[in-house]
């Protein structure tokens, strides 16, 4: 089994080296900063929606009301989209065990969801819509509504990101040993119950 590690002394010498080395927590932080800013907007759109009752159509988020094509932008769904897989698999090295696997079923989900923006995506440009719809529908639109599903993806995504974060910054001292990134803390003790 090959493991993450580096000759010692040896510095990372590519982007990806470094991403997942050297820069990895900055990375995560930023790529958070990311998600957490998306989130903002779906959580605004359904507070605008549910709360304050506003039509879909007029629920737009913070930025959707000063930029309303963001929102009606496949392009920028799609975007986004995208931004997010190639994150989840470039930071994807940085991880070992437990966490790791978190983090690879945060981009399996995310990688369908990328298809189903894609899809949407393509149907916007070709003005092709699929199943006889008025609008570009993804096929889990085909049972529930593109908000509660957006919401629900970013949930499903989100969830396991979380979880592999937790878990990296908490490693288990056979995970700490092959952890080579800057999230390593030198000499931290695992945690576990000492008796009273």
């Amino acid at each position: 089994m090959a493991t993450l590690t580096k000759p010692v002394g040896q510095r990372p010498s590519g982007l990806l080296d470094r991403l997942n080395s050297t820069n990895h927590r900055a990375a995560l932080n930023a790529f958070m900063v990311v998600v957490l800013a998306h989130w903002a907007e779906h959580l605004a759109q359904a507070y605008q929606i549910w709360a304050m009752g506003w039509p879909v159509k007029k629920a737009k988020g913070v930025l959707g009301l000063a930029y309303p094509w963001l929102v009606t932008s496949e392009w920028m769904h799609y975007g986004y989209a995208l931004v997010m897989i190639i994150a989840l698999f470039l930071l994807r090295r940085g991880f070992t065990g437990r966490s790791r696997t978190w983090w690879t079923i945060a981009l399996a989900i995310q990688f369908w969801h990328h298809i189903e923006h894609l899809l949407l995506l393509t149907q916007a440009q070709t003005g092709h819509n699929l199943f006889g719809k008025p609008v570009p529908t993804s096929v889990l639109q085909l049972v529930a509504p593109r908000v509660e599903l957006h919401l629900f993806y970013n949930t499903i995504v989100f969830i396991p990101m979380v979880i592999a974060m937790y878990l990296h910054l908490r490693p288990s001292p056979a995970e700490a040993e092959l952890m080579t990134c800057s999230c390593r803390v030198p000499h931290s003790r695992p945690h576990t119950l000492t008796p009273a």
